[in-house]
């Protein structure tokens, strides 16, 4: 076993990393945490100092609240709390700017909790982990935010179901817990009572410390003889639940009715070039239309890397993608689809023609992603494999019906 393996494997037992050991491990794989004792906090809501100070003081509560409050909370769930511990505000270095609030500079770092599951992605697959571990530390990281705007937004079960299908939600709050805990700031308890709230309002929608609240919700309608059917039923069941388009699962029954009884499958693609999408479809989808936007640009332009004509190549696409749901056929989109925005213009065009829409993540590691690349019929420029990899923006669980991974 190497050094990495068994210092990874020491987080689910006993170890207590400092920040400085953390680094010292990881820096070479997150290049981020060098910056962080550079980058400046708030001197109200971070008075304790950068954010390197503010890190240690996170793991050496969450340190505190593992040995003392939760003593149950040990194995790959420990390792994943202190992973993200450490790794929650490595964005920060990213965004962190002086805004004017009130006629008052402060230090603010818009949106650092989304972008740094999106530095994470890639580079957490090149460690020995198991990937549940690497979505959870990703989910962590993106969402450790949300606890306290759920209360404050006064929100319903919907926002904590949904949030619930990203991350264990009592996962959230020990995070958030040692967060709070670990910095200086004046209204330090009223935070931490914001989130003994947000721990009520889980507990009290049944969703606390349950780790498949999907199924929870799925055993109410199990109600259909045919598997295609049920199938149907369980996937826009859930999405609507946690959209706030239904208010009990049950409502789903009727809802669906009649759109259970012949719909298509939409499977979308999203992963960086080289991850293998094309060869999954080759193997697992070889009775899908296949609507690949390299095909079409070879076909417009005579060449699959030729970039000309964009709006054309879409227009095609999409024009080709209504045609195949329309008529209640099975269709692949193929593409690297690596931006959300990307991702939510095919799934939307699945929601409205009724079709069970499925997003495949392609999550590889960044040796794995340019391996695949020199062994594919058409190679990419390495360049361009770097640029995708730094705009890959990591898909949230909810983006379609069902989501599944390939690693």
């Amino acid at each position: 076993m190497d050094k990495l393996t068994a210092w990874l494997n020491s987080l689910a037992s006993a170890h207590t990393p400092s920040f400085a050991e953390c680094v010292q491990i990881l820096g070479a794989k997150f290049p981020l945490l060098h910056d962080l004792a550079r980058t400046e906090q708030d001197a109200i809501w971070h008075a304790e100092g950068n954010v390197a100070i503010h890190t240690e003081m996170v793991l050496q509560s969450l340190y505190t609240l593992l040995g003392s409050m939760e003593p149950t909370i040990v194995g790959r769930q420990r390792q994943t709390l202190i992973l993200a511990a450490l790794l929650h505000d490595i964005a920060k270095p990213m965004v962190t700017k002086r805004k004017h609030i009130g006629n008052k500079a402060r230090v603010v770092a818009p949106k650092h909790e989304k972008l740094g599951a999106d530095y994470l992605a890639v580079r957490l697959m090149a460690l020995p982990l198991a990937h549940t571990v690497v979505k959870d530390v990703l989910s962590l990281v993106a969402y450790h935010n949300i606890p306290k705007l759920l209360v404050i937004r006064n929100a319903g079960f919907d926002a904590y179901f949904k949030l619930s299908l990203e991350i264990e939600l009592s996962m959230l709050y020990w995070l958030e817990m040692a967060d709070m805990q670990g910095r200086v700031c004046q209204d330090q308890n009223e935070q931490l009572d914001i989130l003994e709230q947000f721990k009520m309002f889980a507990e009290e929608y049944a969703l606390w410390s349950v780790d498949d609240p999907r199924s929870e919700q799925l055993k109410r309608i199990q109600v259909k003889q045919s598997p295609r059917e049920q199938d149907y039923l369980n996937a826009i069941a859930v999405s609507q639940l946690a959209n706030g388009e239904i208010s009990v699962i049950e409502e789903a029954i009727a809802k669906n009715f009649q759109a259970a009884q012949n719909y298509a499958h939409l499977y979308i693609m999203c992963g960086v070039s080289g991850s293998g999408k094309s060869t999954w479809i080759s193997q697992h989808l070889t009775d899908f239309e296949l609507v690949s936007l390299d095909e079409i640009r070879k076909e417009l332009n005579g060449k699959r890397a030729c970039q000309k004509n964009r709006g054309q190549v879409l227009q095609l696409a999409k024009s080709r993608l209504k045609s195949a749901l329309a008529n209640k056929r099975n269709v692949v989109w193929d593409a690297t689809n690596i931006r959300k925005d990307f991702r939510k213009l095919v799934c939307d065009f699945g929601v409205n023609y009724g079709a069970l829409t499925t997003l495949v993540i392609f999550h590889k590691s960044e040796q794995q992603i340019r391996a695949g690349n020199r062994n594919r019929e058409y190679i990419v420029d390495e360049e361009i494999i770097s640029k995708q990899i730094s705009r890959f923006e990591w898909p949230s669980a909810t983006e379609a019906h069902r989501v599944m991974y390939v690693t």
